[in-house]
């Protein structure tokens, strides 16, 4: 099928800074689709000039109406990066379209940093909640942020204080590669710049001998959680997360999500990992949200409901945490609505859920598993010091793997 859209990333030096080819295609546009700033940067023409639709979602079907055009949309450097290009690509066949990519705000931005794109973490928090930078906060790691906005600096600025990370160094790029181009620098702790709108932001992470440490592997200390103690305990739950695999988009359902600890280390163990906690208690539910909040994790979606009536209408599974409500009527349920190579994990305490998981292995098969962990822990008075071991309480685990 021939191309008739054309999706084209212009910097801050507008036509100029385009390709011969590309100057081409904007200039014999007879639809160009963009924001204010993409326009003004364009230049004049006779094409008919259409703004951002709202809402937004409707930007597919206005360029649908006008196929048999010369369409151009007009995007923010690299239109396939964290832009709206990618988003068209989904729902247009990619045979309907040619990409003009321009050097983006990473490129450029990594660039007057002197940073190597191999050496650093890319994110967005533009349009997105930005909590979600939380996760990347790491010793001597360095971030490139595409930000929401001119308060979004001082919002990350305060949480990297928050958690011992206050000396860690920003610089704020705006209008990089035009006339205007301006540069912003300081300290997390103080930061205190008044910054245009539109802006990436570098972030050189520096901890404290304090600082909060949040890797991304499973397995964060338990006090992390705002928990009523009944919680997957941070030993476990670091087998337990490494059972179900995080990869790159995948989807957990966390049966019985309690305070969320492990959809919440589900999602922070792999890029854009989706997660639906269902818990009927609301009170935990708060917990859960507070949690997915404070440790990065934003997105992470909670269902009130019991299963397996719970589950009707959710996208089918990449993996499957039962921490609650087992039963043989809820594992049949999930068993079926977990994709090809799935995985399916379930924790159990009471000498009831075990004898049914002992059941379900000698059906289904998958590694059965006792997990007994202990703690050394004061005994006696304090003053002391005496220590001994005190034993959690033992878990067992049934994994499998949908094959």
């Amino acid at each position: 099928m021939k191309a008739w859209l054309h999706v084209v990333g212009i910097g801050e030096d507008g036509l100029e800074g385009l390709t011969p080819a590309t100057r081409a295609v904007v200039e014999a546009a007879e639809v160009i689709v963009g924001g204010d700033r993409h326009h003004e940067l364009a230049g004049a023409n006779n094409a008919e000039r259409l703004a951002w639709p709202s809402p937004f979602d409707a930007l597919i079907d206005v360029l649908r109406a006008h196929k048999g055009k010369r369409v151009v949309v007009l995007a923010t450097g690299d239109p396939l990066w964290y832009s709206v290009g990618a988003r068209i690509g989904r729902e247009i066949d990619p045979s309907e379209i040619i990409y003009h990519p321009q050097v983006g705000a990473f490129q450029l931005a990594a660039a007057r940093m002197g940073w190597s794109m191999a050496d650093l973490e890319t994110l967005t928090v533009h349009g997105r909640p930005v909590e979600q930078m939380i996760a990347f906060i790491q010793p001597d790691q360095r971030l490139l942020i595409l930000t929401t906005g001119a308060d979004t600096p001082a919002q990350i600025a305060k949480f990297l204080t928050e958690r011992g990370f206050g000396r860690s160094k920003m610089v704020v790029l705006a209008a990089m590669g035009g006339e205007n181009e301006e540069r912003f620098e300081g300290l997390a702790e103080s930061w205190d710049h008044e910054v245009p709108a539109f802006n990436t932001l570098a972030v050189e992470c520096v901890a404290a001998p304090d600082a909060a440490l949040l890797p991304r592997v499973p397995g964060l200390e338990d006090e992390l959680f705002v928990h009523d103690g009944t919680m997957t305990k941070q030993e476990v739950r670091a087998v337990t997360v490494a059972k179900l695999m995080p990869m790159r988009g995948a989807l957990l359902w966390d049966i019985g999500t309690g305070c969320g600890s492990v959809a919440v280390e589900w999602m922070r163990a792999a890029r854009y990992a989706r997660a639906v906690g269902i818990e009927p208690r609301a009170d935990r539910r708060a917990m859960a949200a507070a949690n997915a909040l404070a440790l990065g994790v934003p997105k992470l979606e909670l269902i009130e409901g019991t299963v397996p009536a719970a589950l009707e209408g959710l996208d089918a599974p990449d993996a499957i945490f039962i921490g609650g409500g087992l039963s043989e009527e809820t594992f049949a349920a999930c068993w079926t609505a977990l994709r090809p190579l799935g995985r399916l994990v379930v924790n159990a305490v009471t000498l009831q859920s075990e004898g049914l998981l002992t059941r379900l292995h000698g059906e289904y098969g998958g590694t059965l598993v006792k997990i007994a962990i202990n703690r050394a822990e004061a005994l006696g008075p304090e003053e002391l010091g005496h220590k001994g071991w005190k034993s959690l309480m033992p878990v067992t685990q049934l994994s499998l793997v949908k094959r």
